[in-house]
């Protein structure tokens, strides 16, 4: 991967975004973006990029994949200066205990820790309980409740204080990759779609969605603003090659193996075949799930919208979701932007994709 890109993808990355509070991350987005494409934002925080095609009456494509990032919030402070807090999208209380934090307050971010009682003080029978997030507590360092509030407030997002690092050759860990790296398939999407030497026959819209982890809410309304012929939603989904998840569950899935084509309800058979023949045809490897049903994605509410979008899915294999250690494979990128600028290139007719 080339370094300028791996750059963007760092600082997006490192750019706090939970859920309801993403422009830090937005504004790297935008920033990226705004060489090559025609950048504008909405009332919710949504980014669209925009790269006019040649031609009339041309179909209308959208890309999504979403800034926001799970997180936590200021609840309560109490008289000690102990913050309680609550969970922006799914957060796992049992990794949460023992973390360093980030408060993302008005000023800049302000450090702290999730408290935990020694082990030597917890009863042996009690040492196997989850402790539940209300219980849970973060340590700033705050001599009481009048000195954490001059640091913090109420409401102030908190994200886990971990960033970008590299493993083992090209696989690298972080947390938000659920999922900035939909929103960087997107953006390096449109910079390839901009450097091609014949405009494309679409009208191609590329959006950094927000709260998609708190309901699907941004990309509810980017495609009812665009109103899109076809979307293609970049999402992650669950690498089932490490020892403790079932393939049973997600099929076989692992790193490495290039991205990933779902079928099943949520998806326009006719766009499927299109991705599947550019990946068989462009030699770009691809691995294949089924989601029976609607799927958690902003792919569920692009095909709904309106009088309905021909949908797909391309998801990129992930570990350890919704953990700060989330870890991925570079090439898996790079191999999901090959395939989908190669698909734009085989849409010409926004009526090709009704099913017969």
């Amino acid at each position: 991967m080339r370094e300028a890109s791996i750059e963007f993808l760092q600082q997006l990355l490192q750019a706090p975004s939970p859920s309801g509070y993403e422009q830090p991350a937005q504004r790297i987005f935008r920033s990226y973006i705004a060489p090559f494409a025609q950048v504008t934002s909405d009332v919710m925080g949504n980014v669209f990029g925009f790269i006019p095609g040649a031609g009339d009456n041309l179909p209308r494509v959208m890309l999504v994949g979403h800034s926001d990032e799970i997180g936590l919030q200021v609840r309560y402070v109490d008289d000690n200066g102990f913050i309680f807090f609550g969970s922006i999208g799914g957060v796992d209380p049992h990794i949460t205990p023992g973390m360093r934090v980030n408060v993302q307050a008005a000023h800049g971010p302000v450090k702290g820790v999730v408290g935990k009682k020694p082990i030597h003080l917890i009863e042996p029978k009690e040492r196997d309980n989850v402790i539940k997030l209300e219980a849970q507590y973060i340590d700033i360092g705050a001599k009481d409740k009048a000195e954490a509030l001059s640091l913090i407030r109420v409401g102030d997002a908190i994200t886990f204080a971990v960033g970008f690092e590299r493993l083992h050759g090209d696989r690298v860990t972080s947390r938000g990759f659920d999922d900035k790296a939909g929103s960087f398939v997107v953006a390096e999407v449109l910079r390839e779609v901009a450097a091609l030497a014949q405009p494309l026959a679409v009208d191609l819209y590329g959006v950094s969605s927000v709260q998609e982890e708190v309901g699907l809410r941004g990309g509810t309304t980017s495609c009812y603003s665009i109103k899109p012929d076809v979307g293609i939603c970049v999402e992650v989904d669950f690498a089932t090659d490490q020892p403790d998840v079932d393939k049973k569950h997600n099929g076989e899935v692992g790193l490495g193996k290039g991205p990933i084509l779902p079928r099943g309800a949520n998806i326009n058979p006719v766009l499927f075949d299109l991705l599947s023949g550019a990946a068989e045809t462009d030699h770009i490897p691809v691995q294949y799930t089924g989601i029976p049903r609607a799927t958690g994605t902003d792919a569920n509410v692009m095909q709904i919208s309106r009088g309905g979008v021909a949908t797909a899915l391309v998801k990129i294999p992930l570990r350890y979701m919704h953990t700060p250690v989330e870890t991925l494979e570079l090439a898996d990128l790079e191999n999901c932007v090959k395939l989908i600028v190669a698909t734009l290139a085989r849409i010409t007719d926004k009526n090709a994709f009704i099913p017969q």
